[in-house]
C-alpha cells in the first residue's frame, strides 16, 4: 500500500516500532497509541466517554478505594505477566476490604525505545484480566520518560469497589481465639519471579499464583459474613501478613508450620536458596481470621471453590500485648516469625 502523505507515514511507523516521546506529547502519536491500544483491547462504555474522566453514576453503599504500582522485573514471568498482576493486585485490595470491586483507573509509565507489540500484549493481557475478574478499566493515563530513566513500563492501578452497611473488617479487629485461615499455598510467586529473573531451571515448572480473588471473597462473606481480617500476603509474604494484623489488634499469632500448605517444588526452592516460605510474596491467595466457632464453616465453604481447595486452618490468635507471631516447628521447637529485615526479593509486584 502506498501512502501518499509521509507524515503519516512516519508517524505510523512511530507506532508500530516502539515508544517515543511523542507518544507522550500530547499529539497525534498519543491519540493513535491510545486508540489503537489501549481503547482497542479496554473498550468498554466508559472508556467510550472519551472524556477526561469517567462518568460512573450512583451505587448503593460505601465506598471503597486502593491504589497500587507495579514495577515488576521481568515484566512477563511464569503464569503471568505486568498486565494481568496490575489488575489483579488493586482488584483484591479492594475485596480485602469485603467490598465488591467496580472499576479500576490504570496509568502507564512508559520509558522510550519500549517495544509497543510488547506494550500489546501486556494491554491484551490487563483487558482478559479486567474481563475474568469482571471490573473494567474505566479511565487511565499515559507518559513517556527518556530512554534510561525507566524499566520499560511501570503501571499504577486504583481499584474503587462498594462495600454494604454490614460488613466490618479491618485488621484491627483479630481477638484471641479467632482462627486464622490460609486459602492456598504459600511462595508460588515470589518464587516463580526468582526463577525466570535468575534462570533457574527446577524440574515442574514454578507458576505465579496472580489471580483475582473477588469471587473467592464474595463466596466467603456469603457462607461466613462476620469474617474479622481478610489481607492478602503480597510483598513480606504471610510473616509480615500475620505481623501487620496483629499489631493493628494488639494481639499474638500461633501457628503450626506443618499446618502452612506450601508446594513441594517450591519448598524445595526455597531449602535450595536459603529462604523461609513464609517470607515469599504471593499475589493470588488471602488470609482469613474469624471466630472459631465459624472456622469450619468458612474452611468448607473455600474448599469447595477452585480458588481456595487448598485452603487450611494454620493457626489462632491469642491474647500477647507484646503482638508476637509464633510458629510450631517441624521439628517441634517454637521460633518466632518476624517481618524480614531488609529486601528478600525486590520487585516482585
Amino acid at each position: 500500500m502506498t501512502v501518499a502523505n509521509p507524515r503519516l507515514a512516519a508517524d505510523t511507523a512511530r507506532v508500530r516500532g516502539s515508544v517515543d516521546m511523542t507518544h507522550g506529547a500530547g499529539g497525534r502519536a498519543m491519540a493513535e497509541l491510545i486508540r489503537d491500544i489501549f481503547h482497542k483491547h479496554l473498550a468498554n462504555q466508559y472508556l467510550a466517554q472519551g472524556n477526561d474522566g469517567a462518568l460512573l453514576g450512583n451505587v448503593s453503599g460505601r465506598l471503597v478505594m486502593a491504589a497500587d504500582s507495579h514495577v515488576i522485573s521481568p515484566l512477563f514471568f511464569p503464569g503471568g505477566d505486568i498486565g494481568a498482576l496490575s489488575v489483579h493486585g488493586t482488584v483484591n485490595d479492594v475485596a480485602m476490604m469485603g467490598a465488591r470491586p467496580l472499576w479500576l483507573s490504570a496509568s502507564f509509565i512508559l520509558e522510550e525505545g519500549f517495544s509497543l507489540a510488547e506494550l500489546e500484549k501486556i494491554v491484551v493481557s490487563m483487558a482478559l484480566a479486567a474481563r475474568q475478574a469482571g471490573v473494567p478499566v474505566v479511565t487511565g493515563d499515559t507518559k513517556v520518560v527518556e530512554k534510561g530513566k525507566g524499566d520499560g513500563v511501570f503501571i499504577s492501578t486504583t481499584g474503587i469497589g462498594v462495600l454494604s452497611e454490614a460488613t466490618d473488617i479491618a485488621g484491627s479487629n483479630a481477638r484471641p481465639g479467632d482462627a486464622i485461615i490460609a486459602s492456598g499455598t504459600m511462595g508460588d510467586h515470589g518464587i516463580a519471579i526468582l526463577s525466570k529473573r535468575e534462570n533457574l531451571d527446577f524440574e515442574t515448572e514454578i507458576l505465579s499464583d496472580t489471580q483475582p480473588l473477588n469471587d473467592l471473597v464474595a463466596a466467603m462473606l456469603a457462607a461466613v459474613p462476620g469474617i474479622r481480617v481478610l489481607r492478602d500476603p503480597t510483598r513480606g509474604g504471610l510473616s509480615a501478613t500475620l505481623n501487620e494484623i496483629a499489631h493493628q489488634s494488639k494481639v499474638g499469632m500461633v501457628i503450626k508450620e506443618r499446618a502452612v500448605p506450601v508446594k513441594p517444588e517450591v519448598a524445595a526452592a526455597c531449602e535450595l536458596l536459603g529462604l523461609d516460605p513464609l517470607n515469599v510474596a504471593n499475589e493470588g491467595k488471602v488470609i482469613a481470621i474469624c471466630a472459631a466457632h465459624d472456622a469450619a464453616t468458612l474452611l468448607a465453604s473455600m474448599r469447595t471453590h477452585p480458588k481456595g481447595h487448598d485452603a487450611a486452618i494454620i493457626g489462632e490468635v491469642v491474647a500477647d500485648e507484646h503482638a508476637l507471631v509464633t510458629t510450631h516447628t517441624r521439628l517441634g521447637g517454637m521460633r518466632v516469625v518476624d517481618w524480614i529485615a531488609g529486601e528478600q526479593l525486590p520487585r516482585i509486584c
